[in-house]
């Protein structure tokens, strides 16, 4: 009698051993919108506050988006600033060389405003926002993730007053991401500031490091 005997790589032990995560408990790592589709272009249905808990029920496959529950509410988070516990630490749900794996879910049209929202799919730019990883890195640790400030109302006052055009980037737009270089930064009279309405928000944005210092809401 023959019998095959088959290598296992690390990597495969690993994956195999690897949990899987599915309708568990995720952690919001800061304020992060609750989309009503998965992607920049979908409307902001809530807000999921810094260390707030949703409910995970999986992620697209090959996507960073993810489909979550949050006080009541189902919605799409961006899943780079989603944090879940293994063995009592935390680690972020989507990333490379994840120690999860994640549930696959698959999202569907549901006709309403499907004619809007693919026109601005297709304005989507093939820029990153840039610093997840420093984000969710500093969030696990106990940092700050860059500089948040609490800007006089005049500057809000102002961005919201005199609108840019909107602008939509892949990625999700939180406090210490950095702006691509692509684009376009519209100052604020008197200040240090610059802002730019990205992925449907207005935001303030330091001049030098083009680092989102305050989402306007």
């Amino acid at each position: 009698m023959h019998t095959s005997k088959i290598a296992l790589t690390a990597s495969t032990l690993a994956l195999l051993a690897a949990p899987v995560w599915a309708n568990v408990q995720a952690q919001a790592v800061t304020d992060l919108n609750l989309r009503a589709g998965p992607g920049p272009q979908h409307e902001i249905v809530g807000v999921i506050a810094a260390e707030g808990a949703v409910d995970l029920e999986g992620c697209i496959e090959e996507s960073n988006w993810c489909k979550v529950s949050y006080e009541g509410a189902d919605g799409w988070a961006y899943g780079e600033y989603l944090t879940g516990a293994v063995t009592e630490q935390y680690v972020p749900v989507v990333a490379k060389d994840s120690p999860v794996q994640i549930s696959t879910v698959t999202y569907e049209n549901t006709g309403e405003h499907d004619e809007e929202v693919g026109a601005i799919t297709g304005a989507i730019t093939g820029g990153l926002i840039a610093g997840p990883a420093g984000v969710v890195a500093g969030a696990i640790t106990g940092a700050v993730a860059g500089e948040a400030v609490v800007p006089d109302e005049q500057v809000v006052t102002y961005v919201r007053s005199h609108a840019t055009e909107p602008v939509y980037v892949q990625g999700e737009v939180v406090t210490g991401v950095v702006i691509p270089e692509g684009v376009q930064l519209t100052p604020v009279p008197d200040t240090g500031y610059r802002y730019v309405y990205l992925n449907g928000l207005p935001v303030l944005v330091e001049a030098d490091s083009r680092t989102v210092v305050h989402v306007v809401r």
